[in-house]
């Protein structure tokens, strides 16, 4: 089967189902950790698509359900409740025995989608290259932060404590679509009025990014319905009508998805006061995403090597990390920094990338998706944080 075609298939079957569920495989489903592994762990607020009603603490329960993997493939699959000891958690368990493919180290930090079709009947997904992974998720208009979760593949208005705020943005909206930087900044300013926690753009970025990422989310979401719902609801007049609104949906949902990390993470190098340039040019028109501290400092060859720091971000990066190793010449045999919301990513893949001198940069409650044993090369948002001021301090 055609590497886009299963992206396609796979996001086919999410837009009729009746139920959809996404994550990143951490090393521990994959079995990556080699301990023992009960299977897929499904998030609590996404239990619905296993069982109707919660499991109760003390007991155990399960059902047996059919899979239809990749389109290809059934299997008699078990959905588990552990709730007896000290267990209270939800998997998917049961694949068919050893020569199940999608549950091997190689498939870490790989997009699982799980999609109920029909009572007992599911469709399951395994994405693991990155151009199927962002196929997926920029036709919904998620980014990784946005998965271990049910997601809404049909664009309705978020209900949750943020409406208030979202329908005011929306309320002040003129014809055009909001840029990426105009949404980015709106996510934050709603995101720090409704939870009045600005401060923790110091205390804890790590949290701040992810908070302000799943805000663009749903307000981008909000925004399209919008601007398109009405449109969709009475349909089209033809079928090129439709496919033009289809490209201009999915192209600016992979703008949007591109640079809202970029926008928010400028946002907290700004409210650590952390001197730096964002696209900076360096040898042959490239262009790292950050360069610390000035793109002016990195041309001065009397400013020392030891001194420059760059930073990519890319929300996903199990292929494209490599596209950072030449982005700045005067950084070669130097650590390189790469920001991303990847959850997970396989053990021969980090052992590649340190090789490089590649180190991670993730939000500290995603860490725990990579392999146990290589946990210690990611750096945290904070971390990273406090290295630059360090070093800028130095060079004062």
């Amino acid at each position: 089967m055609e590497t886009e075609s299963i992206a396609v298939q796979a996001t086919e079957a999410a837009s009729t189902g009746q139920m959809v569920f996404c994550k990143f495989l951490s090393s521990n489903d994959t079995g990556e950790t080699g301990g023992h592994q009960a299977g897929i762990y499904v998030s609590k607020p996404a239990l619905k698509i296993l069982f109707e009603e919660p499991g109760e603490r003390g007991q155990n329960k399960d059902k047996r359900v059919t899979v239809k993997w990749q389109n290809e493939f059934e299997t008699s699959t078990r959905f588990s409740y552990y709730g007896r000891g000290t267990r209270n958690e939800y998997r998917i368990t049961n694949f068919g025995g050893r020569d199940f493919p999608f549950l091997r180290p190689e498939y870490t930090g790989a997009l699982f989608i799980l999609i109920k079709n029909m009572k007992d009947y599911y469709y399951g997904f395994i994405l693991n290259a990155e151009e199927e992974i962002n196929f997926f998720l920029d036709t919904f208009g998620l980014s990784p932060a946005d998965t271990n979760r049910l997601i809404d593949t049909r664009g309705t208005v978020p209900q949750n404590a943020e409406n208030d705020a979202i329908n005011n943005f929306l309320s002040r909206l003129i014809s055009d679509f909001p840029t990426s930087e105009e949404m980015s900044v709106a996510a934050r300013n709603i995101q720090n009025m409704v939870f009045n926690n600005e401060s923790m753009v110091f205390t804890n970025p790590d949290r701040k990014l992810i908070d302000w990422t799943e805000m663009e989310y749903q307000l981008f979401r909000a925004v399209e319905h919008k601007k398109y719902g009405a449109l969709i609801t009475n349909g089209f007049k033809s079928v090129e009508e439709f496919i033009v609104l289809a490209n201009q949906v999915l192209n600016r949902r992979k703008s949007r998805a591109g640079k809202s990390l970029e926008h928010h993470l400028a946002a907290i190098f700004d409210g650590n006061k952390i001197r730096y340039a964002a696209q900076a040019v360096t040898e042959e028109n490239k262009k790292p995403d950050f360069l610390f501290p000035s793109q002016e400092a990195y041309h001065d060859r009397c400013f020392p090597d030891s001194r420059l720091i760059s930073l990519a971000a890319k929300t996903t990066c199990k292929d494209r990390w490599r596209q950072i190793l030449n982005e700045a010449d005067r950084l070669r045999g130097k650590a390189k920094y790469l920001c991303t919301l990847q959850q997970g990513i396989s053990v021969a893949q980090m052992d590649e990338m340190q090789k490089e001198q590649v180190v991670l940069v993730v939000p500290e409650p995603y860490i725990q998706s990579y392999p146990e044993t290589r946990r210690d090369r990611i750096w945290t948002v904070k971390k990273f944080i406090e290295y630059v001021k360090e070093t800028e301090k130095e060079a004062v």
